[in-house]
């Protein structure tokens, strides 16, 4: 999947950028929907990355009640939480025998951000739509085969 890291980034990239010009919303983060395009045919890696990016927001709003925090410092907490709770959530205990992963190490931050920034519903429509799109055309480019 190295390999094929650099190619779907840009075609997220490309189409991300497209679909914010066209409809003003944002992907959660312009290298997410290349990044979760790999990831479609792995549903609990997926669940796991948009579930620990809920933890973030969440954890985060609820910081933001005791807190000053805005933003950099916003930014900088939803990443660095998100990168905590998914090496939290890699290391959990009694899941020897499955295999799953939460995708990358700031991409829960970079989602939850956008969740906070322009809503949830929005951020997640938009991400699922650009990251189906990317994987079509990635898909297009090279193969099932090479994707497996």
């Amino acid at each position: 999947m190295t390999e094929l890291l650099p190619l779907s980034i840009g075609i997220g990239l490309a189409i991300g950028l497209l679909f914010t010009e066209v409809f003003g919303i944002a992907t959660g983060g312009m290298i997410v929907p290349g990044y979760m395009a790999l990831y479609l045919t792995r549903p609990l890696d997926l669940g796991l990355t948009i579930g620990v990016a809920f933890a973030t927001f969440a954890a985060v709003r609820a910081l933001s009640l005791f807190a000053i925090v805005y933003g950099r410092r916003r930014t900088a907490l939803m990443i660095l939480f998100g990168y905590i709770l998914g090496m939290m959530v890699r290391r959990l205990p009694g899941l020897e025998g499955v295999d799953y992963d939460v995708i990358g190490f700031i991409i829960p931050g970079l989602i939850a951000l956008w969740m906070d920034r322009q809503g949830v519903m929005q951020t997640m429509a938009s991400l699922i739509i650009v990251s189906v799109v990317a994987r079509l055309i990635l898909t297009l480019f090279v193969g099932t085969e090479l994707l497996s």
